[in-house]
C-alpha cells in the first residue's frame, strides 16, 4: 500500500508537469536559457537566488494548458512519457549533448568568455528545439 507521502508526491508531480505544459511555461523558460549564466559570470549569490527562484517557479506559474495542440506543449507531455519510460534512443544522445553544451556554457561563464559562452548557449537552446522535436514524435507515436 503506498504511503500518503508518496501519493502527494505523484500528484504535485502530476500538476507541476501539467502546468509545464502550458506554452508559456516551456516556451519562456527554454527563452531565459542564458540567465542560467548570469549568477556565474557575476558570482553573485542574489543573482543565482533569483536565477533558482524563476527556474523553480516557471513550471507552476502558469494554469494547464486548455488543449495540447501546442508544439510546446506536446514537447513537454513527451518528455514526461519519455523520461517514465527511459528508452535508449537519439533523444537521448540530444538531451545529453544539449547538457554538456550548457556545462560548456557554464564553463565559458566562469572563465567570462562572451563569445564561448553564448555559442555553447546556443547550442543548447538549438538542441533543446530538435529534443522537443524528438519528443513530439515520441508523443505521437505512443498515442497511436
Amino acid at each position: 500500500m503506498r504511503s500518503d507521502l508518496t501519493i502527494r508526491l505523484a500528484r504535485v508531480r502530476r500538476t507541476v508537469w501539467a502546468r509545464h505544459a502550458n506554452p508559456w511555461s516551456a516556451w519562456s523558460r527554454w527563452a531565459t536559457t542564458p540567465l542560467v549564466l548570469l549568477p556565474v559570470w557575476t558570482r553573485s549569490w542574489p543573482h543565482a537566488a533569483a536565477t533558482t527562484t524563476w527556474f523553480a517557479l516557471n513550471p507552476v506559474l502558469f494554469p494547464e494548458p486548455a488543449d495540447d495542440r501546442a508544439w510546446s506543449t506536446r514537447a513537454i507531455l513527451g518528455e514526461k512519457q519519455w523520461i517514465a519510460e527511459r528508452p535508449k534512443d537519439l533523444a537521448l544522445v540530444v538531451n545529453a549533448s544539449a547538457a554538456g553544451a550548457s556545462v560548456v556554457a557554464v564553463a565559458a561563464a566562469y572563465r567570462r568568455r562572451p563569445v564561448a559562452a553564448a555559442s555553447a548557449t546556443g547550442a543548447q537552446m538549438a538542441l533543446t528545439l530538435v529534443y522537443w522535436e524528438l519528443m513530439t514524435r515520441y508523443l505521437e507515436r505512443r498515442q497511436r
